[in-house]
């Protein structure tokens, strides 16, 4: 397989791959997504995990299988973003509360040397619970989720929170583990 890196400095993608037992290197991406998109497409968020990618192996010199990721929650086909202060998380856990929405992780893989490449997408189903306004002020107080898409981490919420997860619960914390060992496993073609 090579050298792996990760072109991210999140450390939820970096815990994925310890408890894979993964060998990695972490080299941050330098590429700038943009922020004005509020329409949720699959090429949308695999092109921004590719450009991530990318831009780490145009860097290195040596032979070595990048991976960029790109995670987007959404609700009613529109992508909500990570929120911009407290009224504006508790607005979106607000809209989420006791309904389904959906996250989808893209991963891309691309060598460093040939810039060959493979990208793929995971959706999971997130159901809410019906939220009380103080359970949703408890979550902002204490876990401050400014900078998560959706306004919330889904392995901090506490008991109670989460209905019911159809799906890889990986890919909600931002790196989908089934898909990524099959990616890694495959030839790059």
């Amino acid at each position: 397989m090579g050298k792996i890196i990760l072109g991210s400095s999140s450390p939820r993608r970096a815990d994925i791959l310890k408890k894979l037992k993964l060998d990695f290197e972490i080299i941050p991406s330098d590429y700038v997504e943009p922020h004005d998109r509020t329409d949720f497409s699959y090429d949308f968020v695999e092109n921004l995990a590719y450009n991530k990618a990318l831009d780490v192996a145009k860097k290195i010199s040596e032979p070595a299988t990048v991976i960029g990721a790109d995670t987007i929650v959404v609700t009613d086909n529109k992508i909500l973003g990570k929120p911009k202060d407290k009224q504006d998380a508790y607005n979106t856990l607000k809209m989420l509360s006791g309904k389904t929405h959906f996250v989808v992780t893209a991963i891309a893989l691309v060598q460093s040397i040939t810039l060959k490449k493979k990208i793929k997408s995971e959706t999971t189903y997130v159901t809410f619970e019906k939220l009380t306004d103080s359970q949703i002020e408890y979550y902002i107080e204490n876990f401050k989720p400014f900078d998560k898409a959706g306004s919330y981490g889904i392995q901090e919420l506490p008991e109670g929170y989460i209905k019911y997860i159809d799906g890889d619960l990986d890919n909600v914390i931002g790196l989908p583990s089934n898909l990524l060992i099959n990616m890694l496993e495959l030839e790059f073609s």
